[in-house]
């Protein structure tokens, strides 16, 4: 199999609150589904996330048949954890900082040449921002 493009689905409790702490982040809203929305999509370069409030239809949600079995809602509503690489680890923190997001792990040069931040979404999904750092290589192939 060769993957043509990945697209994560976030489980969100709130999606118009999502679309606002993205924005907060400088991701655009790209879309959005439903009456009331409960799925939608936000955009940031070349890369897409979609938020999706009340579940997944593979979990038995809205009617749809269900993909997986017992206790399955339990490990969905997990929070899930994504890398992302920018340009300027420092450059972001200051942004969250400014726009009052939670920064769990400040910018910090890690052993792996990585320089990178944690910050966490109101429901409790953690984003890893990193860069590669200057003149050495890094496990993402990033830099």
């Amino acid at each position: 199999m060769i993957v043509k493009h990945l697209t994560p689905i976030l489980n969100v409790s709130d999606i118009q609150q999502s679309f606002s702490w993205f924005g907060k982040l400088g991701w655009k809203k790209g879309w959005d589904w439903g009456t009331p929305p409960s799925f939608g999509g936000v955009c940031s370069g070349h890369c897409e996330i979609f938020l999706c409030q009340g579940g997944q239809g593979g979990r038995g949600a809205s009617g749809y048949p269900a993909t997986f079995g017992p206790g399955s809602n339990e490990a969905a509503e997990k929070a899930v954890w994504m890398s992302l690489w920018v340009d300027d680890v420092d450059e972001v923190h200051q942004r969250c900082l400014e726009q009052g997001i939670e920064v769990t792990w400040p910018p910090t040069d890690m052993p792996w040449n990585v320089r990178e931040m944690h910050v966490r979404h109101p429901d409790g999904h953690v984003f890893r921002i990193g860069q590669g750092i200057e003149g050495q290589g890094t496990t993402s192939g990033s830099g």
